[in-house]
C-alpha cells in the first residue's frame, strides 16, 4: 500500500507514534488508509451539513476495511459572493482546492481518495486534483435544495428567483414587500441551488463521468437516501483500491463524450465547458471547443430545467435521475456503455433495468424540447476562439438578433445602467475587462442577466461578455469571450453603438465593421492597469490562460 512509506518498518516508529496521538490504533494503521477531502463550512448552503455526509463515509469505509482520514478543504459561495468584488476570487478557488488536495494526499502518502464537495469551484476542483494524483478515487457530494414555493401563486421558485425579483422591483412590477416574501421562500433547505445552476451540472455530470454512484447529482441533501449513498460510497472505495481502479481509467476520452453528451441533453450551465476542459487538461484528454458543438448537434435537449424550465434537481431525481436519462441517450447510441465506473461496473451495466419514471421530466427522443443539446460555442471576429451561450435558455426570437452596442468596462457600470433604466430594446450589452486575466477571476453575471429577465427584456436583449455567467443565467447571454479584452481581443475595440450580429442557431459572432478598421483600432489599443496589484488574485493574474483552454494556470 501507498501508506506503508508512513506506517510500516522501524524507521516509521516516529511516524506512528504522531497517528497514536490522535487516538489511532494498530488495527486501523494496518488497514489501508482513506483521505476523505471534506468541503464542509457553514457559509454555503450547500456545504453547511457535509460533516453529516462525512460521517456517514467514514461508517461505510470502516465497514470496507479502510480506515478514514479526514481533512478540510476552501470553499466559495456564488450566491453570496455575486456582484461584488468576491466573486473575482471564486473561479480562482478552484486552483487552490485542486492544489491543496495534491498536497495533502501527497504528504500523508493516502492510498485513496472519498471527495465530498457540493457547490461550484469545489466539485471541477476536486476532479482536477483526482486527475493529477490518480490514486482510487469516488465522489460523493451534499445533494441539491429543495425548491421553495411563491408566496402568492402556486409555482416553485428558487434562487434565481430571487434575483429577477429584484429586476422585477427596479421595473415597478412587484412591490419591496413581495420580495421580501420570496427571499423568505426561495431557499428552503440546505443543499446546492435547486435548478441546473452549475453545483447541480458539475454533480450530474460528476456521475455521468463515471466518478460517482448513481443518484449521486440527483438525490435532494436533506433525503436519508444521501446518508445511505455516502455509506456506499464509503465501502466502495476500499473496492476500488482493491481492483486498482483509479480516475484515469475512468475518465477516459470517450467518458469525457459521455459527460458532454449528458451535459447537452440536460442543458447544463455553461461554466461546465470551463471545468470539463480543465478536468480534460489534466487527465491528458484531448478536449477541443468544436467536440462540444458536435455532440451538441446530434444531441436532443430532452430535460428543461431550471432557469430555462420549470422543473428542478428534485422531479429529474424522481423521474430517475441521470442513469434515468443516459439510459434514453443510449436508445440512440449517443452513449459509450463499456466505459468503467466507479461501481466496478460499466455504465451499460449501471443502467441496466433503469426506467423513465416521468416522461415530461425526461422526454423521450422522440418529443424532446430542442433537436439540439442545450450549449452552443460560437465563432467570428469578435470571439476566434470561441464563446459559449446556453442556448436552451434564450428565447426563440433572439436566437438571431442584430443590434448596436452598449459598452461596459464593468459589471458594476452595467449593471447601474440596467437598473437605470437605460438600456433600450434591440440593444447588444457589452461587458468587458471581467476575462480571467483581465478580472481578474471571471466573474458571474448574474445580477445584470436576471435584471434584465425579472424586467422582461430578455426578448429583447442580449448580453456579451469575456466574463462568465452563472448556471442561473436565461437569455441571450453569451460568455467566455475569448481572446478577453485584456490579452488585446476583439472584444476590447468594440465602441459604443456598433452593430454586433449574433447568429446562435449557425454558430457565429460578429462586430459588423470593416476589417482595416479592427486593426487600426488595435493599433491605438493599450491594455488598462490591473485591477488587483497584490495577493493571490494579482499572481492568478500572471498565471492563468485563456477561457477557451479552460482558465488553468499556463505551463
Amino acid at each position: 500500500m501507498k501508506s506503508d512509506i508512513v506506517k510500516k518498518g522501524i524507521q516509521r516508529a516516529p511516524h506512528r507514534s504522531l497517528f497514536k496521538s490522535m487516538g489511532y490504533t494498530d488495527k486501523e494503521l494496518s488497514m489501508p488508509l482513506i483521505g476523505i477531502a471534506n468541503s464542509a463550512n457553514t457559509i454555503i448552503p450547500g456545504h453547511i451539513h457535509l460533516n453529516k455526509i462525512v460521517e456517514a463515509v467514514k461508517a461505510g469505509i470502516y465497514m470496507g476495511g479502510g480506515t478514514p482520514i479526514e481533512f478540510g478543504t476552501i470553499g466559495v459561495c456564488d450566491g453570496i459572493a455575486m456582484n461584488h468584488v468576491g466573486m473575482k476570487y471564486s473561479l480562482a478557488s478552484r486552483e487552490l482546492i485542486a492544489d491543496s488536495i495534491e498536497v495533502m494526499a501527497t504528504a500523508h502518502a493516502f492510498d485513496a481518495l472519498v471527495m465530498v464537495p457540493n457547490c461550484d469551484k469545489i466539485v471541477p476542483g476536486m476532479l482536477m486534483a483526482a486527475a493529477r494524483l490518480n490514486i482510487p478515487t469516488i465522489f460523493i457530494s451534499g445533494g441539491p435544495m429543495l425548491t421553495g414555493k411563491h408566496p402568492h401563486k402556486n409555482e416553485k421558485i428558487d434562487l434565481i428567483s430571487v434575483f429577477e425579483a429584484v429586476g422585477a422591483v427596479v421595473s415597478q412590477k412587484i412591490t419591496e414587500e413581495e420580495l421580501c416574501l420570496i427571499e423568505d421562500a426561495a431557499c428552503p433547505t440546505c443543499g446546492s441551488c435547486a435548478g441546473m445552476f452549475t453545483a447541480n451540472s458539475m454533480n450530474c455530470l460528476t456521475e455521468a463521468i463515471g466518478m460517482a454512484l448513481p443518484g449521486n447529482g440527483t438525490i435532494p441533501a436533506v433525503m436519508a437516501a444521501r446518508i445511505r449513498l455516502a455509506k456506499e460510497a464509503g465501502i466502495q472505495i476500499v473496492r476500488l483500491l482493491e481492483k486498482e481502479i483509479t480516475p484515469k481509467m475512468i475518465m477516459t476520452e470517450q467518458a469525457f463524450k459521455n459527460a458532454l453528451t449528458v451535459d447537452m441533453a440536460l442543458g447544463c450551465s455553461t461554466n461546465t465547458v470551463l471545468h470539463l476542459t480543465a478536468i480534460a487538461k489534466e487527465c491528458e484528454v484531448p478536449f477541443e471547443l468544436n467536440l462540444i458543438n458536435e455532440i451538441s448537434k446530434k444531441t436532443p435537449h430532452l430535460c428543461s430545467l431550471s432557469p430555462g424550465g420549470k422543473y428542478h434537481l428534485e422531479d429529474l431525481n424522481h423521474a430517475g435521475g441521470v442513469a434515468a436519462l443516459i439510459s434514453q441517450l443510449n436508445n440512440i447510441g449517443s452513449i459509450n456503455i463499456g466505459c468503467i465506473t466507479v461501481t466496478g461496473k460499466t455504465v451499460g451495466e449501471n443502467i441496466k433495468g433503469v426506467k423513465i419514471l416521468d416522461l415530461d421530466v425526461i422526454r423521450p427522443i422522440n418529443n424532446a424540447y430542442h433537436a439540439e443539446g442545450g450549449l452552443a460555442v460560437l465563432f467570428g471576429n469578435i470571439a476566434p476562439d470561441g464563446c459559449v451561450v446556453k442556448q436552451s435558455a434564450v428565447v426563440e426570437e433572439m436566437l438571431t438578433h442584430e443590434g448596436p452596442a452598449r459598452v461596459f468596462d464593468s459589471e458594476e457600470e452595467a449593471t447601474a445602467a440596467i437598473m437605470g433604466n437605460k438600456i433600450n430594446k434591440g440593444d447588444v450589452i457589452v461587458i468587458r475587462y471581467e476575462g480571467p486575466m483581465g478580472g481578474p477571476g471571471m466573474r458571474e453575471m448574474l445580477t445584470p442577466t436576471s435584471a434584465i429577465c425579472g424586467m422582461k427584456l430578455d426578448a429583447n436583449v442580449a448580453l456579451i461578455t469575456d466574463g462568465r455567467f452563472s448556471g442561473g443565467t436565461r437569455g441571450a447571454a453569451i460568455g467566455h469571450v475569448s481572446p478577453e479584452a485584456m490579452q488585446g481581443g476583439i472584444i476590447a475595440i468594440i465602441q459604443e453603438g456598433d452593430i454586433i450580429s449574433i447568429d446562435i442557431s449557425n454558430k457565429k459572432i460578429n462586430l459588423k465593421i470593416s476589417d482595416e478598421e479592427i486593426k487600426e483600432r488595435l493599433l491605438n489599443w493599450t491594455a488598462p492597469e490591473p485591477k488587483i496589484t497584490h495577493g493571490y488574485m494579482a499572481r492568478y493574474a500572471k498565471m492563468v490562460s485563456s477561457a477557451s483552454k479552460g482558465a488553468v494556470f499556463k505551463t
